[in-house]
């Protein structure tokens, strides 16, 4: 584990006293994420979740023997209160600020600076997260040097995809970190000319084009995906932006993944695929959106909910900037749900 951390905290209140949240991101020296969470307060103020942000994130890095911390917030006032230039007045933020300067012996060096909401976006984002959901998140993530699995041999993902490959591209990005222990052993394309296409050839990953079109039903089509998966000795399969509906072969029973960009059992269904979906939610005048990981079978969208991350609809939202904001929880829960496979697979 690192020895010298960077933090980010904030917290945060609708209403002053409202809801409120209070979240933390730690980072190593190469600045890879090691451990992010939010934590759901109730009601209390914007101050007192600034706090409650800045403690738990000194009280998680002591749990990590971390030595050297340098904390970032966007709140001014507990910075120079923290530093000595203010007092702090209030009795209830005065029990935390105690606690804080308590924590703070057990650490070699400290330091703490104020810093832009713009440069604080994680962990404002997992503010509102929390908030959006009223409950806590926790983001468990390994270092480059210290990944716990890498002894065993890499799960092999087979990975069906129909456009763009954003998805694609970001799993390859957790396996060239070491985050997931994991390799793309072949892509398979309905499409011919396509971004995920393009993206799979400059990965230099196998790359094989199977279009539905092409077949006279959906059993041979169903069977040529399968014979590629077999091949390829694919252990975990990974829907990614796929769009076929195909009949998933009994050895690959609960081993077809797939992300669907709205909050399953609602929004699902023939049809209700990318836009389909924001559209129908901003309809239905819904607050909060969000992803579903699950389990495939040979229903659209029917299979057992493994993984679900939220996000705030907000007023002026189009379908397009939903969509940037569901994506953005897409890409950290897609990751989630293959590590735990990866985890129960390996044993």
């Amino acid at each position: 584990m690192a020895k010298a951390v960077t933090i980010y905290t904030d917290g945060g209140s609708r209403g002053n006293p409202g809801p409120a949240a209070a979240a933390f991101v730690v980072l190593d020296e190469n600045q890879n994420q090691i451990y992010a969470s939010a934590e759901f307060l109730g009601t209390a103020t914007n101050n007192i979740a600034e706090y409650t942000a800045f403690l738990n994130s000194i009280v998680k890095a002591a749990q990590l023997g971390i030595e050297n911390v340098l904390v970032y917030s966007d709140s001014e006032l507990m910075v120079k209160q923290i530093k000595g230039q203010y007092k702090v007045k209030n009795p209830d933020i005065r029990k935390v600020y105690d606690k804080c300067i308590k924590q703070l012996k057990s650490f070699d060096n400290f330091s703490i600076e104020h810093v832009r909401r713009d440069k604080n976006v994680h962990a404002d984002a997992l503010v509102n997260q929390s908030l959006d959901c009223q409950g806590d998140i926790e983001e468990v993530t390994e270092t480059i040097d210290e990944p716990e699995n890498k002894n065993q041999k890499p799960v092999k993902l087979g990975i069906l995809l129909s456009g763009g490959g954003r998805s694609m591209a970001n799993i390859i990005d957790h396996i060239k970190v070491g985050r997931l222990n994991a390799e793309i052993s072949i892509v398979i394309s309905s499409r011919s000319n396509i971004g995920g296409v393009e993206k799979a050839t400059a990965a230099g990953l196998n790359l094989k084009i199977i279009r539905k079109k092409d077949f006279a039903d959906i059993e041979t089509f169903s069977e040529a995906i399968r014979q590629q998966l077999v091949a390829a000795e694919v252990d975990l399969v990974i829907q990614a932006g796929w769009l076929c509906l195909w009949k998933i072969p009994s050895e690959y029973k609960n081993r077809v993944m797939n992300i669907h960009p709205g909050l399953l059992p609602s929004f699902g269904g023939k049809g209700m695929w990318g836009h389909h979906v924001h559209e129908a939610v901003l309809e239905a005048g819904c607050k909060v959106s969000g992803c579903t990981v699950h389990w495939c079978n040979d229903e659209y969208d029917k299979g057992k909910i493994l993984v679900q991350r939220c996000c705030a609809v907000e007023d002026d939202d189009t379908p397009d900037t939903l969509a940037g904001r569901v994506f953005q929880q897409e890409c950290i829960a897609y990751p989630e749900a293959i590590k735990k496979f990866i985890e129960t697979f390996q044993g």
